[in-house]
């Protein structure tokens, strides 16, 4: 496995790959964070949305990212686009249920304190409801992340794309699993340094 790592590293298939990944999480995730945070915000403040869109959301979040793969392959075909489109609706969902949660568990004095103080539309938001709601953006933001992430490598491991999914589907198709495990191993400690 250290051979494989050691090689894949000489041989730049392993920073491509890496590269390559990072570049379509990095489009994919600051996506659905800008989404996600708008529809959250919008569904909090506005109950015709909760009712209606909130429960649609609620309940597509219960699908695996992966079940999105399909319907993207029909849309976009074998592209980046379907790749990038798994990641969004992979990680979309979890920002936008932690930011409307977030931001409806905002304690109602917080807002009148606030308005008592002059604070009033953006600077509300600004000031009051965005500091009180960030534990729960965070945590939507990491286990955003962590969706993404999953939802990247499983795209990218159906067809050719040299990220880290096919470089792992590559292993499992000359059977070595030493590369299988040196990529599990950079994933790994990918997700450990983000």
């Amino acid at each position: 496995v250290f051979d494989a790592l050691r090689l894949g590293f000489a041989d730049r298939t392993f920073l491509i790959g890496t590269g390559i990944s990072l570049r379509r999480i990095a489009i994919g995730y600051g996506i659905s964070i800008v989404f996600g945070l708008l529809l959250g915000l919008l569904i909090a403040m506005n109950k015709f949305l909760e009712n209606t869109v909130g429960s649609l959301v609620l309940s597509l979040q219960s699908l695996p990212s992966i079940c999105w793969l399909p319907l993207a392959v029909l849309w976009f075909g074998l592209s980046e686009n379907a790749i990038l489109f798994v990641v969004i609706m992979g990680s979309l969902l979890a920002v936008t249920i932690n930011t409307e949660t977030g931001v409806r568990n905002v304690p109602k004095i917080y807002m009148l304190a606030g308005r008592n103080l002059g604070a009033n539309g953006a600077r509300l938001f600004l000031y009051v409801m965005l500091p009180a709601s960030l534990p729960y953006l965070i945590s939507g933001l990491k286990q955003g992340w962590a969706f993404a992430w999953r939802s990247l490598i499983s795209g990218e491991m159906i067809f050719v794309s040299m990220g880290l999914g096919h470089l792992l589907m590559m292993g499992r198709d000359l059977n070595d699993m030493s590369q299988v495990l040196a990529v599990m191993i950079l994933i790994m400690i990918l997700g450990y340094i983000v």
